[in-house]
């Protein structure tokens, strides 16, 4: 005999199969949803609806937007000298909100992650060629997160960028290892920004450089 109603059951199945939600938790804001009334409810479903119905990816840097190109695409008064790579579109406004980077992004959608299956073929590692290809910029800042998927998608880019006449940086490790770039402070985001190394070039004691 089943005590819990049919549609109850349903939406605490459908949270739980989002990231960092398990069934407990899935089921509080359940029964959380229930008491709310459904004013509450309606508007949650609304926002549900308007993330795929007006939510696009940009045709130039595959970031999210409402408009296509998106508002940086589309911003004559952005740097068209530097291309910022990060993995996902959280990483954007994590940059953004230093104030010190006035250049364009280029969004990955992911690292690349043999383990879980996922190659350059699977991320937007191409379409940043062509785009290099195109813009012929002075930069590339690769903005992965510090973690050995991130180094590797890094390296990858890096050597596919050799011979196209463009500096490819990495961000300095200002940042935590392993940690993900959504989650750093503006500060610390500023001061990898700053402090960026070309990629291939380790800095080492004395000023001088090794590779």
């Amino acid at each position: 005999m089943q005590v819990t109603p049919e549609p109850v059951l349903r939406l605490i199945d459908e949270l739980s199969r989002l990231p960092g939600v398990g069934p407990k938790t899935a089921s509080r804001l359940t029964f959380y949803l229930l008491r709310a009334g459904a004013e509450q409810s309606v508007a949650l479903a609304d926002a549900l609806r308007d993330l795929h119905e007006k939510i696009v990816f940009c045709s130039k840097c595959f970031n999210i937007t409402e408009t296509d190109p998106c508002s940086v695409c589309a911003d004559e008064h952005r740097d068209q000298s530097v291309i910022c790579v990060v993995e996902e579109p959280l990483d954007v406004p994590a940059i953004e909100r230093t104030r010190d980077y006035l250049g364009l992004y280029h969004v990955l959608h992911g690292a690349i992650a043999p383990v879980e299956g996922v190659g350059p073929e699977d991320l937007k590692i191409a379409e940043l060629i062509d785009r290099v290809r195109q813009l012929q910029p002075k930069e590339v800042i690769i903005a992965t997160n510090p973690n050995m998927e991130g180094d590797a998608t890094a390296i990858y880019i890096q050597r596919q960028l050799a011979g196209l006449g463009v500096v490819v940086t990495r961000l300095a490790r200002g940042l935590p290892i392993g940690g993900d770039l959504e989650y750093a402070d503006e500060v610390t985001l500023s001061r990898a920004l700053s402090g960026r190394n070309q990629i291939g070039q380790v800095n080492l004691p004395g000023g001088q450089k090794g590779v």
